[in-house]
C-alpha cells in the first residue's frame, strides 16, 4: 500500500475520481471510464508509485510522472473544475468555454500564423531582445514573448 504521504494523497485523489466518474484506463484515457473499484485500486496504486508488482525503479518513474502530471493540471480534477494550466511553450491554458478541457494543441491556423511571425527577418531574436529589456529593466520581461518584448521596447 501507500507509504509516504505524497502516495497517500495521489491515492485519495484517483479514488476521488473513480467515485465521480472521472477516472479513465488506458493510454491517454482512450480506453473508457473505469468501473470496477479493484482496477481503480491498481490504478491509483501505479500513480502513487506503490504497486507491489512493479519495479522500485518503475515505482519511482511512476510517482514522478504522476506529480509531473499534477503540476500541469492534467488530472481530471483539475481539468473539470477549470484549473488546467499548461505554462509551456506552445500549449494554451484550458477555459471554461472548453468546459475545463486543457488545450494542449495549437490550431492549425495558429501554429501557421506563429511560424510565418517567428520566420519575420526583422533583425531581432527573443534572446536579444530579452537582453535589452533586461538593460532597461521592464518588468515582467521573463514570461513574455518576443512580440510583447517588442511592444514593451517599443520595436516597430
Amino acid at each position: 500500500m501507500a507509504e509516504s504521504s505524497r502516495q497517500k494523497r495521489i491515492t485519495g485523489r484517483v479514488m476521488h475520481e473513480f467515485k465521480h466518474g472521472e477516472l479513465k484506463s488506458g493510454r491517454g484515457g482512450k480506453a473508457g471510464k473505469v468501473k470496477n473499484r479493484r482496477q481503480a485500486i491498481a490504478i491509483a496504486l501505479q500513480e502513487a508509485g506503490a504497486s507491489k508488482f512493479d519495479s522500485a525503479k518503475r515505482n519511482r518513474r511512476n510517482l514522478r510522472r504522476t506529480e509531473q502530471k499534477e503540476a500541469k493540471g492534467r488530472t481530471a480534477q483539475q481539468e473539470r473544475e477549470g484549473r488546467s494550466h499548461v505554462g509551456a511553450y506552445r500549449k494554451r491554458e484550458s477555459t471554461k468555454s472548453m468546459r475545463g478541457h486543457n488545450a494542449r494543441k495549437q490550431t492549425a491556423r495558429g501554429h501557421r500564423a506563429a511560424v510565418a511571425r517567428a520566420r519575420k527577418s526583422d533583425g531581432h531574436t527573443r534572446q536579444e531582445l530579452y537582453e535589452k529589456a533586461r538593460r532597461r529593466h521592464v518588468e515582467g520581461r521573463s514570461k513574455m514573448t518576443k512580440r510583447q518584448l517588442e511592444n514593451a521596447l517599443g520595436i516597430r
